[in-house]
């Protein structure tokens, strides 16, 4: 929970979390060591001092961790925990479903567990789809473009095969789907993120809502031009949001073009945990105002009633997320008290 200085309570859906295992143990090549390390630099180059980690631990943390992060030292309510397998640079997985799994049945209240396909599976992609609703009930998925699969470096949301697995999300009621579209990673392809494919999708799939994490970023302008015309598009904020400590100005001009173009009922908070911890994050980005020549020249602001939006209220809407109901049933839970 997230209590403003002035004593309001805010509550905090966390839209973009991670419960990896990149250790050395679980990585199969040189590349699954190169991608960690890229997150840590990222975790290392972004993050307040005080808040680096050592890298054994940003490697591989435990369930321990990740539940005192976000919701003991950290303000979230509700996190969103992704699925990212990357199993051709990891023997058991990055971020698997059934990791993810694991610890939200620890914590049911906590957490909304996504899961993720790669449509190059074929008939298989289509199958695992039906499991991972039939077993996790799951209401969005992950997916990550520019993952390795054997010989292919990438795949796009347009492509034939994506869209007969769309088709079924969209069948089964899985709605919600977030899509990496930002920075790359090493040793990942950058124009396999390219963010062009979201048009196609977002006007073909009416029903899906298309969360582009990372906001399209470093092609910020082309995801702003796309989101404008399609009423189910959304910028996910990991990755952008770190900027707040490191580069204030440069955080302005993101959130200020997202606020012009996008809107401030489309933009979702989200911590990319553990590549950095939401506490310091959510202070920041309630504190932060907007320049006045940025406020001026957009005609945008960054108001209280905007933060609340993005940081819980815009997430809660496309899940389904009873506020008050959840309010109540995390003051009950007995796992609340045992944690503290």
């Amino acid at each position: 929970m997230f209590i403003t200085p002035e004593g309001k309570e805010i509550f905090i859906v966390d839209g973009h979390t991670h419960f990896w295992d990149g250790s050395p143990e679980n990585q199969r090549n040189i590349h699954g060591k190169q991608f960690v390390e890229c997150f840590y630099g990222y975790h290392t180059s972004l993050s307040p001092k005080e808040q680096l980690w050592e890298k054994s631990k940003f490697e591989k943390y435990s369930a321990d961790d990740l539940y005192r992060d976000l919701f003991i030292d950290g303000p979230d309510d509700v996190a969103i925990i992704q699925s990212t397998y990357l199993k051709d640079f990891y023997k058991n997985g990055f971020n698997t479903i059934e990791r993810n799994a694991e610890v939200a049945k620890r914590y049911p209240e906590r957490f909304i567990v996504n899961g993720s396909f790669d449509p190059r599976d074929g008939d298989k992609a289509l199958e695992y789809i039906h499991w991972m609703k039939e077993t996790y009930d799951i209401k969005g998925v992950k997916m990550y473009t520019a993952e390795w699969n054997g010989a292919s470096k990438g795949w796009r949301l347009n492509d034939p095969a994506a869209y007969r697995c769309f088709e079924l999300c969209e069948k089964l009621g899985i709605k919600n789907v977030h899509v990496h579209k930002g920075p790359t990673i090493i040793p990942l392809n950058k124009d396999a993120f390219d963010v062009h494919d979201v048009d196609y999708v977002a006007t073909d799939f009416q029903n899906l809502n298309w969360i582009v994490e990372h906001c399209g970023l470093p092609r910020l302008d082309d995801f702003c031009w796309i989101a404008v015309q399609e009423t189910n598009v959304y910028g996910g904020l990991a990755v952008a949001l770190p900027f707040i400590h490191s580069r204030p100005r440069y955080f302005a001009e993101i959130i200020s073009e997202l606020l012009f173009w996008v809107g401030p009922e489309k933009i979702l908070f989200g911590s990319d945990y553990a590549i950095w911890t939401p506490r310091w994050l959510v202070e920041k980005f309630w504190a932060f105002e907007l320049p006045e020549d940025i406020k001026q020249e957009r005609g945008v602001d960054l108001t209280p009633e905007i933060k609340e939006k993005i940081l819980g209220l815009n997430a809660a809407r496309l899940y389904d997320i009873d506020i008050a109901a959840k309010k109540a049933a995390l003051a009950g839970s007995s796992f609340n008290v045992a944690a503290e």
